[in-house]
């Protein structure tokens, strides 16, 4: 695919970013696209390499190994490198409902499976999706898609998130009626409250939802399933039901930590979630939402959801920023027992932290072990400490050596000596999530798994009650959005054939 000797010719490029002191000025989003002659040089990059592992979508190591979702990557790289960019998109929507998406907010699982990364810089594929379904929409080839005929059939989705979405969007082109439930006030679940703007314009999450309504989708706001409807009702109301609600019940790995109860400690989604609903209904002049302005901030747990936060952070005009993390840093390249096609787990700078470099000088601060970087590896908070108002102040540390496993459990000790203290008047974990909300499980007697998600087989997705399906984060825990809208489709899939006794849904 692309061009035989293109991976010889042309260097790996991505778009370039405004510059950090630029981009915090404002909550848009900063990447700027590369021309369309590049774009076709990145396509011709894609190899013909016999046994594609991009759009494997398999697990290894439990981390994602090539496109969940499967994307036909190697023939829209070989379309755009030959300037077909309406097949490219044709072929893209194949197995993607919402590529705007996962190319600005994936990780990209298929880049690190790239047969090309074994040895040099993987195609640019994550970009490459943007920017075909970027270019469609711009050309006015991306329109709503409403079935020529309908089944009669009634599907109740709970939760309007990439799962939620993706379900509702493949049983609606099966011709089903489907009416989408959202507990919030706006449609989109993680996409519209759980990712900040400058990574995801919420612009872009709109667009797509009127294409959903315009397809024949109804959809629901301000209404929780168990609460302000019964769940039980959907049941006798619908010929099917599928739950989508997310993993939504935070980790909270320092309860019993002296100090946890004091003010100004939070979530990291209460903070994110906040925020951007603040920036939708009034361009935060409401002032509902948590402000990091003039605030010393402390983000305890990396990932996505603690950069966001820092990103978050700095465009609120923090007084200082620091990032903690438990585990060691990344190496800058793959360890032995990292190999290729699995996921690369090495030393990464994502945007917060280039923006928190150009902000602070992290090379005048004492206690700083890392140089020009907000994170501090390697490190554990043993204390919140308080002042007479009951407001944190600050956060006592000591450095861990995961080397030496303590006679606890666990695969580190405390390094004696290295207690440490850090000014702190707003902290933020974003320590993951540990499973579902159970008020449907205890209104409809559902069946979990040992870490509380809802049980159903991956491949089936049917639960324990009849006609009752569940996907995404809720039935496999908090995953990626790619994953989400695999478990989507998968599960309408499914859903058609209990319907229809046989489907033709992919």
């Amino acid at each position: 695919m692309g061009k035989p000797t293109g991976f010889k010719e042309y260097t790996r490029h991505t778009p370039s970013e405004l510059a950090p002191q630029e981009r915090i000025e404002n909550w848009n989003e900063f990447a700027v696209q590369l021309p369309v002659v590049e774009l076709q040089q990145q396509g011709a990059r894609c190899m013909d390499c016999g046994v594609p592992f991009c759009h494997t979508g398999g697990m290894m190591g439990n981390m994602a190994a090539g496109c969940p979702v499967n994307n036909l990557i190697p023939e829209w790289n070989d379309l755009i490198y030959h300037g077909l960019w309406e097949e490219a998109l044709d072929r893209l929507h194949k197995t993607n409902n919402f590529p705007e998406f996962t190319g600005r907010v994936c990780p990209a699982p298929c880049e690190g499976s790239c047969v090309l990364g074994i040895h040099e810089p993987p195609v640019t594929i994550k970009n490459m999706e943007r920017s075909i379904i970027d270019r469609g929409f711009e050309e006015g080839l991306v329109s709503a898609r409403p079935p020529k005929k309908r089944t009669g059939k009634k599907v109740a989705i709970v939760g309007s998130g990439p799962a939620g979405l993706a379900a509702a969007a493949q049983l609606n082109q099966a011709g089903h009626f489907c009416t989408v439930y959202e507990r919030a006030d706006r449609l989109g679940g993680l996409l519209m409250y759980g990712i900040p703007n400058m990574k995801l314009e919420k612009e872009i999450v709109e667009r797509r939802l009127e294409l959903l309504k315009e397809e024949g989708i109804e959809f629901v706001t301000n209404t929780e399933i168990g609460k302000d409807i019964p769940a039980e009702k959907l049941r006798s109301d619908f010929d099917a039901v599928i739950l989508a609600v997310g993993s939504t019940v935070p980790n909270d790995f320092f309860a019993k930590t002296p100090g946890r109860n004091l003010n100004g400690i939070h979530m990291a989604m209460e903070f994110l979630h906040g925020n951007t609903k603040s920036l939708l209904d009034s361009n935060l002049e409401d002032g509902n939402y948590l402000s990091a302005k003039d605030k010393h901030v402390i983000v305890i747990g990396g990932g996505d959801t603690g950069n966001d936060c820092i990103g978050t952070s700095v465009r609120h005009g923090c007084k200082s920023l620091i990032n903690f993390e438990i585990v060691p840093q990344s190496p800058e390249k793959r360890a032995s027992d990292n190999p290729w096609p699995q996921w690369p787990k090495i030393f990464r700078t994502d945007y917060g932290h280039k923006e928190a470099t150009a902000v602070f000088d992290y090379s005048s601060d004492a206690n700083k072990t890392l140089p020009n970087d907000p994170r501090e590896y390697a490190i554990q908070t043993v204390e919140f400490l308080g002042n007479d108002q009951g407001n944190v102040r600050a956060i006592k540390t000591v450095q861990l050596d995961w080397s030496k496993p303590s006679g606890n459990g666990t695969p580190f000790s405390p390094i004696e000596g290295t207690e440490k203290e850090w000014p702190a008047d707003l902290v933020f974990m974003a320590l993951g999530f540990r499973g579902p909300e159970q008020t449907l499980v205890e209104q409809l007697k559902l069946e979990t798994d040992a870490r509380s998600n809802f049980k159903a087989d991956y491949g089936d997705y049917a639960t324990n009650l009849d006609g009752v399906f569940a996907a995404g984060d809720c039935r496999r825990g908090q995953s990626l959005i790619v994953w989400a809208i695999n478990e989507g489709r998968e599960a309408a899939r499914e859903c058609d054939r209990y319907l229809m006794g046989s489907t033709q849904l992919p």
